[in-house]
């Protein structure tokens, strides 16, 4: 049991001016009991000092685990790199972490999940740092943002623009790790991890592995501890010549509200009937035109927001098995989870590593993908990452710029303005009073996705809303088809102050997206 320590004792491990490099994805995998126990350190002792954190996903969330905001103290935390960040409704206090990066008191960085995966498996092999194309043109790219969230950041890139074999990259240098903190369900005494109750592997063996391999330290956050030898050899995720230090928290969540759930962790499969479906209403509405995209057999990747009810679209309409899901936490195939619980999936075929589902995402391997957007642009640019006003109600990026980057087709869903007074019926939806702002802007605030780029590319780009479909074409946005009820003059072109046009050969949609009975979806 040499490597079993307490809390407090694995914490007072932690030196000094380390990177630390932290697994979980808001609640699901979040090791909050260890970070909690650095926070507390340094409360009582003044140390750990000006950490880095590495974070490829959140580490905690804004509704019960804490996770980054337990160590997001001034003179503790110096750097956070993060794929994304604890966000949540404008009722709800601003987020410790979020109050440091506004206020200029951390450098703070939004890098894509899928470049933050890469850095460590680029970190762990040796090689130079990370060339990608993806996030090019976008807030990533040195030519706008960098991937700085404030002037403290700015003032130290960490990506560059290059040129390599011909065209033009993006360069990550290695960050490398001294500590990764990792966690699972199960270590034996020699700190071999099975996850047998969580609801994704995430990117621990790839942590844990950059990290050792350049002599760091490897803690484990488990939910409890078994004999050596007792771990079937093919439920071992993470094996124990590579984890340091095991440190127990029996009560860890799998989510935010959900203690355990075997059916998130696959260890049952839930029946179909016990899902719910989809709430009748606008965004119910806009889902259904989003899945009539879809063809039998397809792999869709799916975000968060109304694209996160589309697979709720297709259960109603008896296709729930018709399409393999991919989510960028890890799951593939079943029902992904919406609420707190979105990352995990009921029923799914398989769990993925992180850094394996967005390889497969960043080389454009899947069907098609539905995205939400906050706005959008008279260029068909997203923005999904930044709101001035009240930045916490966003995550950040996420996986959204790798999953967008060569994507064949990508249908973003939202709300054309904000506020508006929708009246929806069996015949139409109707504007009843105009909304506070239109998202369709004349320039988008942060450059999530580039639209530009993605007509020079070849991508398949559509934006659905509940007045329009909308395509990116070389003359602008056009909306291609009215919702019944909608006045295209005053409700689309009025609307967007002229920023969309629409179609001269503009189609109707049906009638069946508004009805409060099953659409007669064919796939």
């Amino acid at each position: 049991m040499g490597k079993l320590v307490s809390l407090s004792d694995a914490a007072a491990r932690i030196p000094d001016d380390a990177v630390v490099t932290v697994s979980s994805s808001s609640a699901l995998g979040c090791p909050d009991a260890m970070l909690k126990a650095i926070g507390d350190r340094f409360d009582a002792e003044g140390h750990p000092r000006n950490l880095t954190t590495l974070h490829p996903i959140a580490a905690g969330d804004m509704y019960g685990v804490k996770g980054v905001d337990h160590i997001a103290k001034d003179g503790l935390l110096s750097t956070v790199i993060g794929g994304s960040y604890p966000s949540g409704p404008s009722s709800l206090p601003m987020p410790e972490i979020w109050k440091m990066v506004t206020e200029d008191r951390v450098a703070a960085y939004n890098v894509p999940s899928g470049i933050m995966f890469d850095m460590h498996r680029d970190v762990a092999a040796r090689r130079p740092g990370v060339l990608t194309k993806v996030g090019l043109e976008t807030f990533v790219d040195p030519i706008r943002e960098g991937c700085a969230m404030n002037d403290t950041a700015a003032a130290r890139p960490i990506v560059a623009r290059v040129e390599f074999g011909g065209e033009t990259w993006l360069h990550f240098p290695n960050i490398v790790p001294d500590v990764a903190i990792i966690r699972a369900t199960t270590a034996d005494e020699t700190g071999n991890l099975t996850y047998e109750h969580e609801g994704a592997y995430l990117g621990a063996l790839d942590q844990a592995i950059a990290t050792r391999n350049y002599g760091g330290l490897v803690i484990a956050q488990v939910k409890r501890v078994t004999a050596a030898g007792s771990l079937r050899p093919h439920d071992v995720h993470v094996p124990g010549h590579l984890v340091d230090l095991i440190v127990v928290a029996p009560d860890q969540k799998q989510t935010t509200e959900t203690e355990y759930d075997p059916a998130i962790s696959g260890e049952i499969m839930r029946p179909w009937a016990s899902f719910s479906l989809a709430e009748h209403g606008v965004e119910k509405v806009i889902a259904r035109r989003a899945a009539m995209e879809l063809r039998r057999g397809m792999t869709a990747n799916l975000g968060f927001g109304i694209s996160a009810m589309v697979p709720r679209i297709l259960l109603e309409e008896g296709h729930e098995q018709a399409v393999t899901w991919a989510i960028e936490q890890g799951a593939v195939g079943g029902m992904p989870l919406t609420g707190f619980a979105f990352g995990c999936a009921s029923n799914a075929d398989a769990f993925v590593p992180s850094p394996n589902q967005f390889s497969y995402f960043q080389g454009g391997g899947f069907d098609m993908s539905f995205l939400s957007f906050l706005e959008v642009d008279v260029e068909g640019n997203v923005n999904v990452s930044k709101l001035g006003k009240k930045p916490y109600l966003t995550a950040g990026c996420g996986g959204f710029v790798d999953i967008t980057a060569h994507a064949r087709k990508i249908v973003f869903s939202g709300y054309f303005e904000a506020g508006a007074q929708l009246e929806l019926s069996d015949d139409g939806l109707c504007v009843g009073k105009p909304g506070k702002f239109t998202k369709m802007v004349e320039a988008v605030e942060h450059v999530t996705f580039a639209g530009q780029r993605a007509l020079r590319t070849g991508q398949d780009v559509l934006y659905v809303t509940e007045r329009c479909v909308m395509r990116l074409t070389e003359n602008g946005l056009v909306a291609t088809e009215i919702m019944p009820g909608i006045d295209p003059d005053r409700d689309i072109v009025t609307a967007s102050e002229g920023r969309i046009a629409v179609a001269e050969d503009a189609t109707t949609m049906p009638l069946s997206l508004l009805r409060d009975a099953p659409m007669g979806l064919s796939l």
